[in-house]
């Protein structure tokens, strides 16, 4: 039996039906219903009456929830007196897409190290749904991604927004394309181009600047600070937000320029997130205020 069993059940209940409590979940409808059906196996009832019309709690399934969200009550406790336990011992545990790491996410660190000399960072790189996932777990306290027009965070968590940049096409210094005032896709369809992996916002963004017709030439990668050092070596051309180049030791050292996107007007910003429940510890606080000081200061083209 696992805890996000029980949720998914509880969920179902709040929302009324398996779809909705899928929508609210933000888990696709097959994996919640799947995970259902493991506890009605293990438990040996039918929690949900399943019809053509939908999946609803079953008379089975309301008997067992009032033991239910006592469990889910105790784990709530459970992550709180754990997180007491890291707020004592000043653990800041953040979820980071690898944007603005030279400008604000180190720099903070810096601050925050400064400010609390015994206190411990860590910092993991992930994809923004693992980040998402990590903040609703208690596995982070901080998650920083990057947002694109319109794009939104799960109801569960808070977004502060940092910085706002824009896409830019990141260039070797001395390349061609560098003497340019600004890049078009065109441009970049004739180059060996670096796509960040599915999953990263920015390999949405390429494929809505190409369309269909991509880069004959497509490598992936891992964030940006292994596509920065790509570009770098001359393995190919990507494309990033903004400030998460500027700054970068690789464009101070004048080995990595940035160009706008010619006839692109979208937007991205860097934003922290964190859960909406529950008081943040201090040292979370702290470090959530480094980080908003220096993105007042932060320029991005």
């Amino acid at each position: 039996m696992r805890i996000e069993q029980l949720e998914y059940l509880a969920a179902v209940t709040k929302c009324g039906s398996l779809r909705r409590a899928s929508e609210h979940l933000h888990v696709s409808q097959p994996a919640v219903s799947e995970a259902i059906k493991k506890l009605e196996r293990e438990l040996g009832v039918s929690l949900l009456d399943r019809t053509h019309a939908g999946s609803r709690i079953s008379a089975a399934g309301r008997e067992l929830l009032p033991p239910i969200v006592d469990v889910l009550e105790s784990v709530d406790r459970l992550r709180a007196a754990a997180g007491d336990q890291l707020a004592t011992r000043r653990l800041v545990r953040v979820g980071t897409v690898n944007a603005g790491t030279a400008s604000l996410a180190l720099p903070a660190v810096r601050a925050f190290q400064a400010q609390h000399p015994g206190a411990t960072v860590e910092i993991r790189n992930l994809q923004q749904d693992e980040i998402h996932a990590g903040l609703l777990e208690g596995a982070l306290d901080l998650g920083l991604v990057n947002l694109l027009d319109g794009d939104d965070v799960p109801p569960e968590l808070s977004p502060t927004p940092l910085v706002v940049g824009r896409p830019v096409a990141v260039l070797p210094a001395d390349h061609p394309l560098a003497e340019r005032a600004a890049v078009s896709a065109d441009d970049l369809r004739g180059e060996r181009f670096v796509a960040m992996r599915a999953g990263y916002l920015m390999y949405r963004f390429a494929h809505r600047l190409f369309g269909s017709d991509l880069p004959a030439e497509w490598h992936a990668t891992d964030g940006a600070e292994m596509g920065k050092m790509m570009v770098a070596e001359g393995i190919g051309l990507t494309i990033l937000p903004s400030y998460s180049v500027l700054g970068d030791p690789l464009e101070r050292a004048g080995l990595l320029v940035i160009r706008p996107l010619a006839g692109d007007a979208t937007t991205v910003t860097l934003a922290s997130v964190h859960r909406r429940q529950g008081t943040a510890p201090g040292a979370v606080s702290d470090y959530l205020g480094h980080l908003r000081a220096l993105a007042r200061r932060v320029v991005v083209a």
